[in-house]
């Protein structure tokens, strides 16, 4: 009989490994198939969720872009009407103050030649003027940080004098006169004295007709010369000096 043969025994269990095979490699595959599917849906699913979220962003920065330029126009709007309608007063505004601005140009030009006496090329910076309380003496005090060493013809170790004639004394004079504003014969010099150091000096000075009196203080610069450093103008010369 077919089914005792030990030969038909063995091609049939060959046949069905073969069949067993077969189902178990269609079931690996139908496997793969699946899981090819789903992740591809995972991924196209992902990327519709990106491109959605791109899209919802995009259109709110449009339309913050939107309100804000909305925003600037009306406020630019706004502004225009209002330079429009300041325009004709701030026209006049401006015609006065320039005409003021250059009368005040030609008194400062004014003041500036004066004080600029004896020094060359330097320009002033900063004038400090200061009105003391309930002072008998002093009506005002004047610092001018644009005042320069008048030059010096001295050389060697600087000796201050005080004997009317030596070229230091001659120098002291150049300074307050510089100071003041006046050539040294508009002044009458009442008495040139040490300022508290062997380097500093002070002069009372006033006009011809003493309309106007000075006390002017001064320092050395060595190679450089006497340098007003301050300026009372006074309002009486009778007091001690």
């Amino acid at each position: 009989m077919k089914g005792n043969d030990p030969r038909y025994s063995r091609v049939n269990r060959k046949k069905m490994r073969n069949k067993s095979n077969q189902l178990l490699n269609i079931m690996i595959g139908l496997v793969v198939v699946l899981i090819i599917i789903v992740g591809a849906s995972i991924i196209v699913g992902n990327k519709d969720d990106v491109v959605k979220e791109s899209a919802v962003e995009q259109g709110e920065v449009d339309k913050t872009d939107s309100t804000d330029n909305e925003s600037q126009n009306e406020e630019n709007d706004s502004g225009s009407e209002s330079e429009n309608e300041m325009g004709s007063d701030e026209t006049g505004d401006d015609e006065s103050a320039d005409a003021g601005q250059s009368d005040s140009g030609s008194e400062e030009t004014g003041e500036s030649d004066s004080n600029d006496e004896g020094v060359s090329g330097e320009e002033e910076t900063e004038i400090v003027k200061i009105v003391p309380d309930n002072d008998e003496i002093i009506m005002e005090t004047v610092i001018d940080k644009g005042w320069q060493p008048v030059g010096t013809t001295q050389t060697g170790i600087h000796e201050s004098k005080y004997d009317g004639e030596s070229v230091d004394w001659n120098e002291k004079k150049k300074a307050i006169s510089y100071a003041t504003g006046h050539s040294e014969d508009e002044l009458i010099f009442w008495k040139i004295k040490n300022g508290g150091g062997p380097q500093k000096s002070i002069g009372i000075v006033s006009t011809r007709d003493k309309s106007k009196k000075y006390r002017v203080s001064l320092e050395w610069v060595d190679g450089k010369g006497w340098k007003p450093v301050q300026m009372d103008i006074l309002n009486t010369l009778d007091f001690e000096y």
